[in-house]
């Protein structure tokens, strides 16, 4: 019998153990979307610091997207550098665990347009406007 007022490790440990599972286990899309017309292709290379998506041509009308899981810390961060003939080069973050952990819970969409970038609001399911492009 344990004394009173002491809480055993055992159901602190499991209560642990189901949080990490629940963070681990949430999948998450992420897709990115060329919406540039006229033909325009889009090149982009992203990453995370444990995975190289490698570059890759998204031809306008299409898109690219993968899967991850987020990590237990919530340091989840995938980058992306992406051109066109308009944009010579630009850095963005595709999925940063702090900005869009309940903002793209499942999925991470962004569009990408002549006037700039946006992101899909899973919350509210609306397209917001994120970032103009540099002239």
């Amino acid at each position: 019998m344990k004394p009173p007022g002491r809480i055993g490790y055992t159901p602190v440990f499991v209560l642990v153990f189901c949080l990490c599972n629940i963070v681990l286990s949430d999948k998450v899309h992420t897709s990115i979307m060329n919406r540039l017309g006229n033909g325009r292709n889009l090149t982009i290379h992203c990453q995370s610091k444990d995975d190289d998506l490698g570059q890759q041509n998204i031809s306008d009308g299409s898109e690219f997207g993968w899967d991850f899981s987020v990590n237990v810390g919530g340091t989840t961060l995938f980058y992306c550098d992406m051109e066109w003939e308009k944009v010579q080069q630009y850095h963005f973050d595709a999925y940063s665990f702090a900005r869009d952990f309940t903002r793209c819970e499942s999925q991470c969409l962004w569009l990408i347009s002549t006037e700039g970038m946006y992101g899909l609001n899973g919350q509210t399911g609306y397209w917001e406007f994120m970032y103009y492009w540099p002239n």
